[in-house]
């Protein structure tokens, strides 16, 4: 095959180089083969959302007068000289969420009271008209600025809430006019702060200042947005990048389509999805909107001190962790500000507590399948080989799905719908979750699966104990299992959209405080089939 003619193939086949192989021929001149990878099956994720699902974890942040008059929702009438943070330390925050294992954080550049946490030139609501900053800075404390500065230095993303409800602004509720006013602040927050790489969109709609009630234009919002920040993923109850997952209590359904009906459906009273969509996605969706599960560290979302006993523990953390991040959805961790503009260090320490657990369950060296002898009962573009012929690799061969490497993946051949893989374990070591993980970049496939062992430790590969059973995988899948010792885990794909394809099979065992708040509950059950061994 000529270069050029090559080189054009293979650049639409995105993460599958591992599927050029050569190996030598009867006459010993090496020869090139190509086994393409399966045909995407859509609809398929944008290159903005794929980075964005590979942050898995973000922090948000919730600061205004709330935080000074123990509030919630501000009605807008609290006057801007309650907000007189003490000793506000942008960098402080970014330290605590970069030692959490953090990516990336969210700030409320507005809530609902319409206070503007950058110096706007549109209204008077700001923090320009606030003590704060007015000594040593000269009256132009910018937390936006402060905190985007922060996040450049400490490697970490930074992204906006806006909220279009303004309670202060006397615009609002009076149409086309409110709507032009909004897209000028977008403007600001849009082209004074660098790289944003998401921006959160809240459908409240209240009334504001003059009783009245505003129509969003959100297409002309998102068009200001696109403009002006076009690898920034948008948040709201319809994406169109990202999706609320219907709760704010931090976890993902059991099933968790990346695809959503939104056709139709609009944002907050805007006849949204149904909370079933929001949660678990729709097979026949016909939008890539992976949903993003936000919650708070606390019960409020902005500071009160009442609540600095009631800080979620590392535990539960972990188990909101698992079942977000582990269903095929991201972990949005809230931090209410306290008063001094810290995170509080009973927030700090039960994030810290969180990441050591991570780190002992899922870190680096934990993985016990990473490397193993596998096999499986179907392989994309194998091809039998004579007793004396040399073994080339397989590009799609089970060894894909345990080589730690999220690029590679196996697969099946066309047509398939069903199939297996096994990992050859030491059955001297027990787990107690099994990690699988698709090539979304190919559309999410999977739609039932079973993990199980065997049996007895020799039985011949026939009787096998069911440990799961699952529905979707997609950009990771945390299964949690029985505490077990095993020579071999099968994964059986059991139904599928389309061929099968696995980039990671992973088996860990939990670390200590982290099983008790997470323990599985199903009983395992004994089934008899028959399979190849590795």
């Amino acid at each position: 095959m000529h270069t050029l003619a090559l080189a054009a193939i293979l650049a639409t086949m995105p993460h599958s180089s591992s599927a050029l192989e050569t190996s030598t021929g009867p006459s010993g001149v090496p020869q090139t083969s190509l086994v393409p990878p399966p045909a995407p099956i859509g609809p398929l994720p944008s290159p903005r959302q794929l980075v964005w699902k590979d942050l898995e974890y973000t922090g948000f942040i919730h600061f205004g007068p709330n935080t000074f008059t123990d509030m919630e929702w501000g009605h807008g009438d609290e006057p801007a000289d309650v907000f007189n943070p003490t000793a506000l330390d942008a960098r402080q925050w970014v330290k605590v969420m970069k030692d959490a294992g953090m990516k990336g954080v969210v700030i409320t550049a507005k809530h609902h009271d319409g206070f503007c946490n950058w110096p706007t030139k549109l209204s008077t609501h700001s923090v320009a008209s606030s003590p704060w900053r007015k000594g040593g800075k000269g009256g132009k404390g910018d937390v936006l600025r402060e905190l985007s500065d922060a996040c450049r230095e400490g490697g970490l993303k930074f992204g906006v809430y806006l909220s279009p409800w303004d309670r202060n602004n006397p615009k609002y509720g009076t149409g086309e006019e409110y709507n032009e006013y909004f897209r000028q602040q977008l403007r600001e927050v849009l082209t004074q702060y660098g790289p944003i790489f998401e921006v959160w969109f809240d459908g409240a709609c209240g009334e504001g200042p003059n009783g009245k009630r505003q129509v969003y234009d959100f297409p002309s919002f998102r068009a200001v947005v696109r403009e002006l920040q076009p690898d920034a993923v948008m948040f709201s109850d319809v994406g169109p990048d990202i999706r609320w997952v219907g709760n704010e209590q931090g976890w993902a359904g059991e099933t968790c389509w990346s695809m959503l009906k939104a056709e139709g459906h609009g944002i907050g009273n805007d006849n949204p999805p149904s909370t079933k969509s929001l949660n678990e996605g729709d097979i026949d969706g016909e939008s890539w909107i992976p949903a993003e599960c936000d919650v708070s560290i606390r019960p409020g979302w902005f500071y009160h001190a009442h609540e600095d006993d009631k800080v979620k523990s590392p535990a539960k953390l972990f188990d909101l962790w698992e079942r977000s991040v582990g269903h095929n959805a991201n972990f949005h961790l809230n931090f209410p500000v306290d008063r001094r503009g810290l995170i509080h260090e009973n927030d700090v320490a039960a994030v810290l507590g969180l990441r050591a657990l991570v780190d002992a369950t899922y870190g680096e060296g934990t993985d016990l399948a990473r490397g193993r002898s596998t096999a499986s009962d179907n392989i994309r573009g194998f091809v039998p080989r004579g007793a004396n012929e040399k073994v080339a690799p397989e590009p799609f061969g089970s060894d894909k799905a345990v080589d730690g490497d999220p690029k590679t993946y196996w697969a099946t051949n066309d047509a398939t719908t069903s199939a297996s893989i096994e990992v050859e374990l030491d059955p001297t070591k027990p787990f107690d979750r099994v990690v699988l993980a698709e090539p979304t970049w190919l559309g999410q496939r999977v739609k039932k699966f079973r993990v199980s062992v065997p049996a007895q430790p020799s039985n011949n590969h026939r009787d096998w104990v069911t440990l799961a059973e699952g529905t979707t995988i997609g950009h990771k899948r945390i299964v949690r299992v029985p505490e077990t010792k095993a020579k071999y885990l099968r994964i059986e794909i059991l139904d599928s959209r389309a061929c099968p394809a696995l980039t990671n099979v992973g088996v860990h065992k939990t670390a200590a405080g982290a099983a008790a708040a997470t323990a599985a509950t199903a009983a395992p059950t004994t089934t008899t089939t028959t399979t190849p061994a590795p």
